[in-house]
């Protein structure tokens, strides 16, 4: 009761963010629903899955809501976060010391009847839940495992409720924990907030080898995760420097970068006559006008060339060859190929094989004037006569002659009966007076 004679409302219980820490590195975020926070490292049961648990406390008040913001167990959280329910007695620390010396064997009797049925997955660790509801078997594989038979098993070997739950290779180590190549405790069992992948362009950045993957691999068999604590620092680093191989040109004429400290912030050069040395940044920058000089493009030597400009080089070495090398040309080679299209060409007659040979002068026979006969009777035919090589010659000749003249001959006969005339002579001889009879073909020479 106040002066005013009005009751004050009772005032809700501040709440508080706790992070837990279970076996394994494992980690959740809970409310302190009590007025005074829980100390570090003090043992608190909360509210787990179906039951109840054991751990110890990691972090409070605003420590704890950092590690909630920036972590990847606190980013998945749930909005409303389950509570703690009390802390820890002697009895309840006993307990979970009971069921951790268990886990031993259990992670044991899981193997065998991994093998009994020939399962290709790798029992990494189990956990008890403090009230012994509930098992978590906790394994790595490389494809995808049916293990329902295995978790009937398990639960009728047990009693209790199995959960399988499938991990990675760097979250194995971060619950199994142990000593780094660094002789200290693994980052992520350690500190590390979040486990992110590692990949093999940061090893090639900080120029280590990659040939031999086990110098720079952890305890999981992938490459180590401080990697990429400095991996910045390198690629801001070696911005400031000129890139190896290069060619500038300095006070001292040009010189190749042979390589870069960036610790020390000093290069070393070669010159033309194979003098090396090393000199400060500040003093290269002051030599190139204060910038290092990466546009020399044209002074790169074979080792920076790029691919096409290797074929480059060696097309024009093809085309053009070295002086004083004796070159031939041929006459084929300066005409202008044909072009295939067979529209375009004309057919090439084909002529026997003795009209192609040269044939020999032979001295031409001059034929009399024919005479107006009339046509020898096919009775009295004139008897052969044996004809000499001129003779055949000449025939032939003949021949080729009268052919043509008869093709005229027609040609006019065409013409003749188009004109209504009594026809074309066949001899190719032309039409006399009307009445006259027509005149006869003259017979080839030689005959």
């Amino acid at each position: 009761m106040t002066d005013h004679g009005i009751d004050a409302a009772p005032t809700a219980p501040a709440s508080h963010l706790i992070e837990v820490t279970f076996k394994g590195n494992r980690r959740e975020f809970f409310t302190w629903t009590f007025p005074d926070p829980p100390a570090l490292h003090a043992h608190v049961i909360v509210d787990a899955d179906r039951g109840e648990d054991l751990g110890v406390v990691n972090a409070t008040g605003e420590l704890a809501a950092i590690r909630k913001a920036g972590t990847t167990h606190g980013k998945a959280s749930p909005d409303q976060l389950r509570p703690a329910l009390r802390a820890a007695t002697a009895d309840d620390i006993a307990k979970g010391a009971l069921l951790r010396s268990d886990e031993d064997n259990v992670r044991r009797r899981a193997i065998e009847k991994v093998r009994a049925q020939g399962l290709e997955m790798k029992v990494s660790d189990t956990e008890w839940q403090w009230d012994r509801k509930k098992l978590t078997i906790y394994f790595t594989a490389e494809k995808r495992v049916d293990f329902r038979q295995l978790v009937r098993q398990l639960e009728g070997l047990f009693g209790t409720r199995v959960q399988m739950w499938h991990i990675g290779v760097r979250d194995e180590a971060k619950r199994l924990d142990g000593i780094g190549r660094c002789a200290r405790q693994f980052c992520s069992a350690s500190w590390l907030p979040e486990l992110r992948p590692v990949k093999s362009s940061v090893a090639k950045d900080q120029r280590l080898s990659t040939l031999n993957p086990s110098q720079i691999s952890g305890s999981c068999g992938r490459l180590m995760c401080c990697l990429r604590y400095e991996h910045e620092f390198y690629v801001k680093q070696r911005k400031r420097f000129p890139k190896e191989g290069k060619i500038i040109v300095t006070l001292a004429g040009e010189e190749k970068i042979v390589s870069n400290d960036i610790f020390r912030e000093q290069v070393t050069l070669r010159g033309a006559t194979g003098e090396v040395r090393v000199v400060p940044l500040a003093q290269l920058n002051h030599e190139l006008g204060g910038e290092p000089v990466v546009t020399a493009s044209d002074l790169v030597t074979g080792d920076d060339a790029s691919e096409f400009e290797e074929e480059a080089m060696i097309e024009d070495d093809l085309v053009e060859p070295p002086r004083g090398v004796e070159t031939r040309t041929y006459p084929e080679a300066s005409r202008k190929p044909e072009s295939r299209k067979p529209e375009s060409r004309k057919p090439e007659s084909r002529k026997p094989q003795a009209m192609s040979a040269p044939r020999p002068q032979v001295p031409q026979v001059p034929q009399q004037p024919q005479s107006r006969q009339a046509p020898q009777s096919p009775q009295s035919p004139q008897p052969a006569q044996p004809a000499s090589p001129a003779q055949q010659q000449g025939g032939e000749v003949g021949d080729a002659g009268g052919r043509r003249r008869r093709r005229r001959g027609r040609r006019g006969g065409r013409r003749g009966r188009e004109g209504g005339g009594t026809g074309g002579t066949p001899g190719g001889a032309q039409d006399g007076p009307p009445g006259t009879p027509p005149t006869p073909p003259a017979p080839p020479a030689g005959s």
